[in-house]
C-alpha cells in the first residue's frame, strides 16, 4: 500500500504504528496539549523519533459528547500543521475528519490519506463526497465501523453477522465512488455505536476483517473499553492498550492508532518477532 511516498509492505510481517497528533483543546485523553502549531510541531517530531509510520492529526475531538466544530475552525486547526510537517518531514499525514470539504482542502495542503469515522456514511453526506474526494485524489481511505448492532440480545455470532455485512456496504459505497481496493484500509470501530460486550468482540472481529481482503487498522488507545475493564483513568490506560495492540496484532491487524508511540512500538516488534518465527 503506498501512502504518501511510502510503501507500506503488507506481506513482511510487520506492524505499523500510526500517531495521534490531536490539535483539539477537548480531546478525551491529550485535549489542548497540542492546540498551537510549535506544540503541535515538537509532539509530532517526537512520535517519529519514536518511530511512527504515519501522523494523524485531528482538528475536532470525536469524543463522547464532543461538540461539533465548522468547517472553517477545523481547517484553521489543521492547515498549519499539515504545512509545517510536510516542510520538515517525509512521514505521510493522515487527517481524521468524516466532513468532506475539510477532506478536500487537507489533501490540497499535502495530506496524504484520509481517516474517517462514519466510514463514508456521514449522515450529512448522502451523495458520499467523502468517497468521490479520496477517489478523485486516490489516496487511501480509513474506512471505520460506524453503526449500531441494534441486537437487544445479541452473542458475539450474533454481533458479527451483522457486523460483518454493515463493513461490506461502506466497502461497496467506496468502490461505487471509484476508490480502488489498494487504498482501502478497515477499522472495527472500537468505541464508536458499541456497548462494551460489542467492543470486545470487535477486537476477535479483526480477523473475519481480514478475510475481506484489506488491511486493518485498530484505534483502541486509551479508550474506555481499557476504563470499563480496568477502572482506570484515561492517564493510566498504557498498559491497557498496549494488551489491546498485540491481542489485536495477533487476529492480523496491520496498522495501530496510538498516543503512545514508543511503547506501543516497543511491544508489537516484540509480537511480531514471535509470529514470525512460528510461521
Amino acid at each position: 500500500m503506498i501512502i504518501g511516498k511510502r510503501d507500506f509492505d503488507l506481506n513482511c510481517g510487520k506492524s505499523y504504528i500510526m500517531g495521534i497528533l490531536n490539535v483539539t483543546p477537548d480531546s478525551f485523553s491529550d485535549g489542548g496539549k497540542y492546540s498551537d502549531v510549535d506544540a503541535a510541531l515538537n509532539q509530532a517530531n517526537q512520535m517519529i523519533e519514536d518511530g511512527a509510520d504515519i501522523i494523524d492529526i485531528g482538528g475536532e475531538s470525536t469524543r463522547p459528547g464532543y461538540t461539533m466544530i465548522s468547517v472553517e475552525a477545523e481547517l484553521d486547526r489543521i492547515l498549519p500543521v499539515i504545512e509545517k510537517l510536510k516542510e520538515n518531514y517525509d512521514t505521510p499525514i493522515s487527517v481524521d475528519t468524516y466532513k468532506w470539504t475539510v477532506a478536500e482542502a487537507a489533501l490540497n495542503a499535502g495530506a496524504d490519506m484520509i481517516n474517517d469515522i462514519w466510514g463514508l456514511n456521514y449522515p450529512e453526506d448522502p451523495g458520499h463526497k467523502m468517497a468521490k474526494i479520496c477517489a478523485k485524489y486516490n489516496v487511501p481511505i480509513c474506512v471505520m465501523h460506524n453503526n449500531p448492532i441494534k441486537l437487544e440480545s445479541a452473542s458475539e455470532k450474533e454481533f458479527l453477522n451483522t457486523f460483518i455485512p454493515q463493513i461490506q456496504e461502506r466497502i461497496t459505497i467506496a468502490k461505487t465512488a471509484g476508490i480502488k481496493d489498494e487504498n482501502i484500509i478497515l477499522d472495527p470501530g472500537v468505541g464508536f455505536a458499541k456497548n462494551l460486550e460489542e467492543n470486545k468482540w470487535s477486537i476477535p472481529a479483526i480477523k473475519s476483517m481480514k478475510e475481506l481482503g484489506y488491511p486493518v487498522l485498530l484505534g483502541i488507545s486509551n479508550k474506555s473499553i481499557i476504563g470499563n475493564i480496568s477502572n482506570l483513568p484515561v492517564e493510566e490506560r498504557t498498559e491497557g492498550t498496549i494488551a489491546l495492540n498485540v491481542l489485536g496484532r495477533t487476529y492480523g491487524s496491520d496498522f495501530f492508532r496510538v498516543h503512545d508511540v514508543r511503547s506501543n512500538k516497543r511491544a508489537l516488534e516484540i509480537a511480531d518477532a514471535i509470529m514470525n518465527c512460528t510461521k
